[in-house]
């Protein structure tokens, strides 16, 4: 005698009740940097010129700010318990996760928009403005991505986790491309000339690690960038 045999639905993996010690410290570098740089100005005086007692003041307020955060589970990363169960489920997304990505974007994208800037006004009139550059743009471009992220316009920044599978794509193939990107420019501003071909080289470099590393994002070889199945459970990334 044989019977239909009953197929059980996949349970979902077990998921640990609260985030170790040492997973929640290990993101509180990256928000303390991210918050550290987040002024242009003094970011370019500190690499032009060194660390001073301003950059030592801006770190004890983000030191300060970022561990009352964190000890609140106020961080992306430094929460108590893991909040992303599940790639595209439709959950509110916290305030200080809009308010920290936001300013994670503003990083990412004004200090490369101003080098591209820089260095293409270098090769077009073979004269150097990048101080003036972010004196005079820094500010206002940041303030304009801080704006697109309070209007929930850039990915892991809008009201619902709905779009956390594709849209940490974008953010991660960003940081990617970024954290290689700008120190390799700075590796080359400080070993090569400041002429016209040298500057054409650095420009050039630049663009295309930015596009290599862009192009790896997109086809998800790069860590988590690569593409979600709907539904998908977030402890299999």
């Amino acid at each position: 005698m044989t019977g239909s045999a009953k197929v059980s639905p996949p349970r979902p993996p077990h998921f640990r009740e609260r985030n170790k010690v040492h997973y929640r410290l290990a993101h509180w570098p990256i928000w303390i940097f991210v918050f550290f740089i987040a002024p242009g100005p003094l970011t370019f005086d500190l690499f032009e010129r060194g660390f001073d007692m301003r950059m030592a003041a801006w770190l004890g307020v983000v030191l300060g700010g970022t561990g009352i955060a964190g000890l609140r589970g106020r961080l992306p990363g430094v929460e108590p318990r893991p909040y992303i169960l599940r790639f595209t489920e439709d959950k509110p997304n916290p305030l200080y996760r809009r308010v920290c990505y936001t300013l994670a974007w503003t990083d990412l994208l004004t200090f490369v928009i101003l080098n591209l800037g820089g260095l293409g006004y270098a090769v077009a009139t073979g004269h150097w403005r990048l101080r003036q550059l972010y004196d005079v743009a820094y500010f206002p471009l940041a303030g304009a991505i801080l704006l697109c992220g309070a209007r929930g316009w850039l990915p892991r920044v809008k009201p619902s986790t709905k779009g956390e599978g594709t849209e940490r794509r974008y953010f991660y193939g960003c940081v990617w491309a970024v954290a290689l990107a700008q120190p390799v420019l700075g590796v080359l501003w400080k070993l090569l000339p400041r002429t016209r071909d040298a500057d054409i080289m650095k420009l050039l470099i630049f663009v295309g690690v930015l596009a290599i590393m862009g192009s790896l994002a997109y086809r998800g070889v790069l860590p988590r960038t690569r593409p979600i199945v709907p539904g998908e459970w977030a402890i299999s990334d």
